[in-house]
């Protein structure tokens, strides 16, 4: 009597795809291209446009697989090819636009205002969407993805300052957008 494994873990997958088993790949592919979607949304707006960057960054995926070095989260690997993949392919698009207006040593202020966590979903989308470009790439690696102004900076090409510039425009003007909103919505000042 043949023993079937019910439950095939990553490293297993990984090691299968790596030798172009198909069916590992797909099974890695269903498993991940959903978050992986979610992920290069939030930085391209146009739906279309994103699947088709997924797409993109899980052939790089499948063949950089052998780099995968099983040190930390495969999830987190992936995460990072997308984001990569979405950032050139907005510096390919000349979207990103950035613009130090800060002086070189800036003393930006925290906001005390938190982002209502009970915000609707599709809401904070589209007030993210409307960013300018430069920053709502610079918002979404540092608030979503927890880069460090340092990592940004290298990966986009621009200052530490630079950066934080646009994290706080792009902070002030969600803020503005959500207080609008909840002025609108609730008659909240």
């Amino acid at each position: 009597m043949k023993i079937i494994k019910l439950h095939i873990t990553d490293k297993e997958l990984i090691r299968d795809a790596i030798k172009n088993k198909r069916s590992a790949q797909k099974k890695l592919f269903d498993k991940y291209a959903p978050k992986m979607l979610s992920v290069c949304r939030r930085y391209i707006h146009d739906i279309h446009i994103a699947e088709e960057l997924m797409l993109q960054g899980f052939m790089k995926v499948f063949t950089s697989l052998n780099s995968f070095q099983f040190n930390g989260s495969f999830e987190g690997w992936i995460r990072r090819i997308m984001v990569n993949h979405c950032i050139s392919y907005l510096r390919k698009k000349e979207k990103l636009v950035f613009v130090e207006s800060l002086p070189e040593n800036p003393h930006l202020e925290e906001t005390d205002e938190k982002i209502d966590a009970k915000q609707n979903a599709e809401f904070l989308q589209k007030i993210i969407d409307e960013l300018p470009e430069g920053y709502k790439t610079v918002f979404m690696l540092f608030a979503v993805e927890g880069y460090k102004h340092k990592e940004i900076a290298e990966t986009l090409g621009i200052t530490e300052n630079t950066s934080k510039s646009q994290l706080y425009k792009a902070r002030n003007i969600l803020k503005s957008k959500i207080k609008s909103q909840n002025e609108k919505q609730y008659g909240i000042q």
